[in-house]
């Protein structure tokens, strides 16, 4: 190796040659080597590459605040924590983002790049931290589980931010439908058995409603997020950071992300609690599981389209067998069922992570944050993509879901009141036994006129209120 294209670098234990265009140095290059567990590196999850320079840059002002780290070195960090921020230097984040070590090796990887990149702007080479150091300047005041546990969650609430303007499109989407399809009228099921008359408004009403709730509940979950521990350094008692630092480097923080950040009250719990986290994971799976419950219902609804139920069309996006020509399948609500199951298992994950936190900190974050922001993420391209590709393109298959209530034993109930409870069981027993429909049964026997009888059976009767709820 030569110089030309390699710098060596120290560390506890040796030294390693370094490329010499590389920002990241030989803390990184070890956990490289030590954790190719996913081949997903760090830089994959933007939001936490943006968390991490926002927390450098804050910390760096804090200190030149209190008088400890000198002008120079601080307007270098925050100049090259800023580019970063800018969505440069992104692909120098490279360690893999399932690691041992509480995350000090994504700290360390930060903390290189930063200091490499200031090293740059003071006029220097990459390396040469006898001028400014990735641990006794960029890290200064601080540990990863401060660090660390701060970024993630500043990565966490803007990744949600994301998700519920994803899910506010999907609940629109839903909503549109539910007002298109408000004078639709069909049979509602329990058990998958024939119940009583709504409209298809309604049915589509309750999909966005969902999400509507959801939705709350996600907003609710996300302002534990902006909790955090940054001046805890190592395990809580703040060891290594002056006074004042801890409320210095929040109020910075708050400014560079616009968060509402607050220092949670005992430092020592917070450094070791994953509490939100699990919380976050659990409004998330909820989230996951009322979507595939939807995603179930749109497949059978519109099974068939001869053999099923065949109530709407999803739109045809591919074709759907190689064997069987002219098959459509329901290909996007089964990919959302799919990042739905995900999500659950990710919820797993999290909780057993939390759980398994030791004393004064928690070592396992990395599979916290890995979980949380591949749920987040996907739930956010899963609601998009059913909005797109699936919801916007329904259609209703009016008239027969009028002639399945129409032929329904079902739609006796809600003549009950008009005819009697007799008459009714009478009718539902011969509609039953012959297959007749029980319209046309009630009009042979004269139990109503056909005006009256048609006067019932319009949406807005029969289904209570046609209209869809508002949303």
């Amino acid at each position: 190796m030569t110089a030309a294209t390699h710098r060596s670098e120290h560390d506890l234990l040796g030294d390693r040659d370094i490329p010499a265009d590389a920002y990241w140095g030989v803390h990184t290059l070890r956990a490289t080597e030590n954790f190719p567990i996913t081949g997903t590196p760090i830089s994959a999850y933007p939001h936490l590459i943006d968390a991490l320079a926002a927390v450098k840059e804050a910390a760096a002002r804090a200190n030149e605040e209190l008088g400890l780290l000198d002008s120079a070195k601080a307007s270098a960090i925050v100049a090259a924590c800023q580019e970063i921020r800018d969505g440069k230097l992104h692909d120098q984040f490279v360690v893999d983002v399932v690691q041992g070590g509480a995350g000090t090796s994504t700290n360390m990887n930060a903390n290189e790049v930063v200091a490499n990149r200031a090293l740059e702007l003071l006029g220097h080479r990459k390396g040469e931290y006898e001028h400014l150091h990735p641990n006794e300047d960029v890290n200064l005041g601080q540990s990863t589980n401060d660090v660390y546990p701060t970024a993630v969650k500043i990565a966490t609430v803007f990744a949600v931010r994301e998700l519920l303007k994803a899910m506010t499109v999907l609940q629109d989407s839903f909503a549109r439908k539910a007002v298109e399809f408000r004078d639709v009228l069909k049979m509602g099921r329990t058990q998958l058995q024939d119940a009583v008359p709504m409209t298809l408004g309604q049915e589509f009403s309750a999909y966005a409603v969902m999400l509507d709730e959801d939705r709350s509940r996600l907003a609710e979950a996300v302002e534990l997020i902006h909790e955090i521990n940054l001046g805890a350094t190592a395990i809580g008692t703040g060891l290594n950071a002056p006074a004042g630092y801890a409320e210095s480097a929040r109020r910075h923080l708050a400014e560079i992300t616009g968060l509402p950040l607050v220092t949670a009250a005992n430092l020592v719990e917070a450094t070791q609690d994953c509490g939100a986290f699990v919380q976050m994971s659990g409004v998330l799976k909820r989230v996951a599981v009322k979507l595939s419950k939807s995603c179930n219902d749109l497949r059978l609804l519109s099974s068939g389209p001869r053999a099923g139920l065949n109530e709407i069309n999803l739109p045809a996006v591919q074709a759907g067998s190689s064997i069987m020509p002219g098959k459509v399948n329901p290909v996007i609500p089964e990919v959302v069922n799919q990042v739905a199951f995900e999500v659950i298992g990710n919820d797993v994950t999290i909780t057993m992570a939390a759980e398994a936190g030791q004393l004064q900190l928690n070592a396992f974050e990395p599979i916290i944050l890995h979980s949380l922001i591949e749920s987040i993420t996907h739930l956010r391209a899963a609601c998009l993509t059913l909005a797109e590709r699936c919801v916007d393109g329904i259609t209703a298959n009016t008239e027969g879901l009028r002639a399945a209530v129409e032929n329904s034993i079902g739609l006796v109930t809600a003549l009950n009141p008009h005819i009697g409870y007799t008459a009714a069981t009478d009718i539902a027993k011969e509609a039953l036994a012959t297959g007749r429909g029980v319209a046309e049964l009630v009009l042979e026997k004269g139990l109503l006129p056909a005006e009256r009888l048609q006067a019932l059976l319009r949406p807005e009767v029969v289904a209570g209120s046609g209209a869809p709820q508002a949303v």
